[in-house]
């Protein structure tokens, strides 16, 4: 009983419990990315192949679920954007402009994807409330590697932090106009205008201490 109870089919029950967790996520974020505030435990579940038992497994309520549907997508996106400065050898501005288009081409290839990380992200009083969270983080993130992009030529950590944060809320809002057909830009416009929109806001203006 207790072999049985601790591996089923090579697969041990935290195993299992993890591989459930992952289907109810990505189920959160097709969701999420269709249905919006309407999302419920229910579609979530279908979408996962799974009963509510194994949804209270994972997650305490709906929101948790939404919530670790945004921590999933803004992951991919932070991971994604490290991994290409730390690939490419270019200059700033070129490094810079891989990672923005990077970032532009995932949003095409991942539709889903990009309106949960942008779009839906205020769609509950939860999911708000992480967004500002994530927004700060990665607003940190923005002006950590601004330094290393620019070096002496980056605002003093302080002002960075605050430029970053300017920078990653413009940003969205971009984003959410390009995802819902306010603007005409196509991916490697918006990438271009992402670009130099990081370099105007954290990097200081030429012979300014």
């Amino acid at each position: 009983m207790t072999t049985q109870a601790r591996s089923y089919g090579g697969r041990s029950a935290r195993e299992r419990a993890e591989e459930r967790r992952e289907r109810l996520v990505e189920a959160a974020i097709t969701v999420l990315a269709a249905q919006g505030e309407r999302a419920t435990m229910t579609a979530i579940c279908h979408g996962a192949g799974l009963t509510e038992r194994y949804f209270y497994e994972s997650f305490a309520n709906r929101d948790a679920a939404l919530v670790a549907a945004l921590d999933q997508v803004t992951d991919e996106i932070a991971t994604d954007s490290i991994r290409v400065l730390q690939a490419s050898s270019g200059t700033a501005e070129e490094r810079l402009h891989e990672m923005t288009h990077a970032f532009a081409h995932w949003a095409v290839e991942h539709p889903d994807r990009a309106l949960v990380a942008v779009v839906h992200a205020s769609a509950t009083s939860a999911l708000r409330d992480r967004r500002r969270e994530l927004i700060r983080s990665v607003g940190d993130m923005a002006a950590s590697e601004a330094e290393k992009l620019y070096g002496d030529r980056a605002w003093p950590p302080d002002r960075a932090r605050l430029q970053g944060l300017v920078f990653v809320g413009g940003l969205a809002e971009l984003v959410i106009l390009w995802l819902t057909g306010g603007t005409d830009l196509d991916a490697d416009g918006l990438a271009d205008a992402a670009a130099d929109q990081f370099a105007q806001l954290l990097q200081r203006p030429a012979g300014q201490a």
